[in-house]
């Protein structure tokens, strides 16, 4: 008792000075909270006793992280597929390019190659032999070396239309014949190396020293052996088509399941594979209700709708135009567009599908902008899409998660809404 009694003393005084009765003249609300607390702080007084030590809690500092260099989307995946380790610099063999590309991940059982010199050597050689041809990188498997400039370097020429690279050629070609040497052609890569790294923070991106001095594959293939012969641009344009050529060949096999024809959902799959946008879900959605079972698509439609992926930024600035003309965007400004861009037509049967699954409010237009942007990812095949972190991430979830939950609710209660 003689405890609380010390306890109420104190509430008492503390109660009697002026600037605890003047906040709680103004504010009961406040004032009971700060009597409840002192109350509660009383009871935690007679708990341990006056007498008594309360417990002492010591946190140890946390030790603090190491920053760790930011890698970028593409060294991730360049070092995830490849499989050769040469002079303790990590390189990919073609076979290893070509599932970097089809593939969102790779189920390795071994651990990376570690080459010797005479392998290297027997590689360079059967590249300085090789032909020409669609199954070129099919045909060479593991026995290839790729370094990750080489690999950004290849990306570039699944992406982009030749004639950047027909202007890069005759930025280098001095005296206008068309070809280059082994040391222009590596100042090419380093150029669109850079291109392709806009971050200078990902120092993780540049090439070991030492690294460029390896002769590789493709350096072999264009330059021979020893690097004593020159490119043609003639050369170079056929290496580029074999290349898409034979990338689209087993994406297309890939989708159609081994078939000559591919089904007009397995194209629909194919567009949206690497796709990361809000509207996913109704894009699926119309490619159930919209296209019809039992019809397809060939190869040489599939290739001639890869050829217009080449060609985004073209196409982009042609849809530009319509729009801000405010032109409706339907089918047949849509197909002149594509003809702009490429030189070709796409079929009505692919033109029918790319309608059926983008048109989202069934007025047989579609939002170019939202087009564009799933295009992108697919072109790209997903090495730009990022997660979704941060504030911003977290809100664009939330209002994805409650617009959801919002539609579910209108269906079950047989809202017309």
């Amino acid at each position: 008792m003689a405890s609380w009694g010390r306890v109420y003393n104190i509430l008492r005084n503390f109660a009697r000075t002026p600037r605890v009765l003047t906040a709680l003249g103004q504010s009961r609300t406040v004032g009971t909270g700060v009597f409840a607390s002192l109350v509660g702080a009383g009871v935690i007084y007679q708990h341990y006793g006056a007498s008594r030590t309360f417990p002492v809690v010591v946190y140890a500092e946390e030790p603090q992280e190491t920053a760790v260099p930011v890698r970028s989307a593409r060294r991730i995946r360049f070092n995830q597929f490849a499989s050769l380790i040469y002079e303790q610099e990590v390189y990919m063999t073609p076979r290893d390019f070509l599932f970097s590309v089809m593939l969102e991940n790779v189920d390795r059982k071994l651990r990376k190659k570690e080459l010797k010199k005479q392998e290297v050597d027997k590689m360079l050689t059967t590249a300085s032999r090789a032909q020409a041809d669609n199954n070129l990188f099919r045909n060479m498997g593991d026995n290839g070396l790729i370094s990750y400039t080489e690999y950004l370097f290849l990306l570039t020429i699944l992406t982009k239309p030749g004639t950047g690279f027909h202007i890069a050629f005759k930025m280098l070609d001095d005296d206008g014949n068309e070809q280059v040497d082994k040391k222009e052609f590596l100042k090419l890569k380093n150029i669109i190396r850079k291109k392709k790294e806009k971050n200078p923070k990902e120092g993780d991106n540049k090439p070991t020293a030492g690294v460029e001095d390896v002769n590789t594959t493709l350096q072999a293939f264009f330059f021979g052996r020893h690097g004593e012969n020159k490119l043609q641009y003639k050369e170079f344009q056929r290496f580029m088509e074999d290349l898409q050529a034979e990338v689209q060949e087993m994406e297309f096999l890939q989708f159609s399941k081994g078939m000559d024809t591919m089904r007009r959902e397995d194209f629909a799959e194919w567009l949206l594979h690497y796709t990361n946008e809000e509207d996913n879900d109704a894009y699926w959605e119309n490619m159930r209700k919209r296209i019809p079972a039992g019809e397809s698509i060939t190869f040489a439609e599939f290739k001639a709708f890869c050829l217009f992926t080449n060609n985004l930024e073209d196409f982009a600035f042609t849809m530009k135009l319509i729009s801000e003309a405010n032109r409706p965007i339907g089918k047949a400004q849509f197909k002149r567009a594509v003809r702009i861009a490429t030189g070709h037509d796409l079929s009505e049967n692919v033109l029918d599908t790319v309608f059926k699954i983008f048109d989202l409010d069934g007025d047989n237009c579609l939002s170019h902008k939202e087009f564009l942007g799933v295009m992108h990812d697919r072109m790209l095949r997903g090495l730009k899409v990022q997660p979704r972190l941060g504030l911003s991430g977290y809100w664009k979830c939330v209002k994805q998660e409650t617009l959801k939950g919002a539609q579910e609710a209108l269906r079950e209660s047989g809202s017309p809404f």
